[in-house]
């Protein structure tokens, strides 16, 4: 029997900073470390600031096509996929052509910089089939997939408290010049956008919808060198603390930051529930701590305490390489990828989805008026 034709999905990357150069990486190698693939996948075309650069980028990764202009690629109908990797304040813009235009979209956090662009972007008509999705990569981490699993199945039981942080050391250089993502025109927020989107949706994803904030921003240094070199004044912020209650009535606390002396990419978070307990950090990706709290105990004879469990590269479907080798911050983003375009490619949802992302910015945004309002607890406010 003749092997089915796969679906070919052509896409059309927008901005190539860290995050285009990562998703370039994942859609080019899906093939090292998936077993056959029931779709083939190319990046057909990259638009960033200007013509030189595109041409310069797609020369270096065989990029057949380069423009300065993202209309070129959006309204090209032989591309199926519009990978968003550009500023957040570029974002709603894009996503409303793009998903006009009938595209598939990718979209890097946050959907956008505010919920009132977030409820416009999922208020728009959307064709049957049309995947939008969010790239929230650190969901794909093998130990995030294994403490959802461990809270599907009930191990946790009611979830009480958790405990999450994603810690940077970037801003403690006072010479070092600011970036896009700290100034607050460009990228719409801080850390709170940059890191602690991340955090939310993971605490959203295994805890429980965040239904209510109390927010507290940090700037440690009011101005710095800015982009062009000359002293600028800090704009976003620097820190961000929140305690945050879920629709389960957990309580906890999210903490981001780019003043952590010490840290390097710091994620991390604790949950404890009334039957169990779990413990992640990035900085030891091939496990995940679980808790059992109905484990035996007694005197010497007792199975209490953190158990360590595994998790390595044991992705569903990986077959390169082995499962048992150590993962790494770059496997989030090719299973994200290879989640995304298999939902394409079988024309089904996906999720995280741009519901989540929008969420996610419901949250975000009642952190903020909390920060403004004496840190009083806030509802978060669904942007749809």
């Amino acid at each position: 029997m003749a092997r089915s034709e796969k679906k070919q999905l052509h896409i059309g990357l927008l901005g190539f900073g860290s995050m285009g150069r990562t998703h370039t990486w994942a859609v080019q190698n899906l093939p090292f470390f998936y077993g056959e693939l029931p779709f083939s996948a190319h990046t057909v075309g990259v638009c960033t600031t200007s013509l030189e650069k595109s041409r310069r980028v797609a020369a270096e990764f065989g990029i057949p096509r380069a423009t300065a202009n993202e209309d070129d690629l959006i309204n090209d109908p032989s591309i199926h996929i519009i990978d968003i990797c550009t500023p957040n304040i570029c974002h709603f813009e894009t996503l409303k052509k793009a998903i006009s235009a009938g595209k598939h979209v990718l979209c890097e956090k946050p959907l956008c910089i505010s919920p009132d662009e977030a409820k416009a972007i999922m208020k728009l008509p959307k064709q049957d089939g049309q995947v939008l999705g969010m790239v929230f990569n650190n969901r794909w981490m093998a130990p995030v997939l294994r403490a959802r699993q461990l809270v599907d199945e009930g191990r946790l039981g009611r979830i009480l408290s958790f405990r999450a942080a994603y810690l940077h050391s970037s801003a403690t250089d006072k010479t070092r010049c600011a970036g896009w993502k700290q100034d607050r025109t460009v990228c719409g927020g801080g850390v709170l956008f940059d890191l602690g989107s991340h955090v939310i949706d993971l605490m959203n994803h295994l805890c429980g919808r965040i239904v209510a904030v109390s927010g507290m921003s940090q700037i440690a240094y009011p101005t710095r060198m800015g982009r062009n070199g000359e002293m600028w004044q800090t704009n976003a912020d620097e820190s961000f603390s929140l305690l945050a209650v879920t629709e389960g009535g957990a309580q906890g606390t999210v903490t981001v930051g780019k003043l952590q002396v010490g840290t390097n990419d710091d994620l991390s978070f604790e949950i404890y529930g009334e039957d169990g307990a779990i413990r992640f950090s990035l900085m030891e990706p091939d496990w995940l701590y679980y808790y059992d709290n109905k484990g035996d105990d007694a005197p010497l004879g007792g199975m209490r305490g953190f158990t360590r469990i595994e998790c390595v590269g044991r992705y569903p479907g990986l077959v390169f390489p082995s499962p048992k080798a150590p993962a790494g911050w770059l496997y989030g983003h090719l299973a994200s990828m290879h989640g995304f375009l298999s939902a394409v490619a079988e024309e089904r949802d996906f999720s995280p989805s741009f519901a989540d992302g929008a969420y996610v910015q419901a949250v975000m945004d009642a952190a903020y008026r909390s920060s403004e309002n004496g840190c009083v607890l806030t509802e978060v406010k669904p942007c749809w």
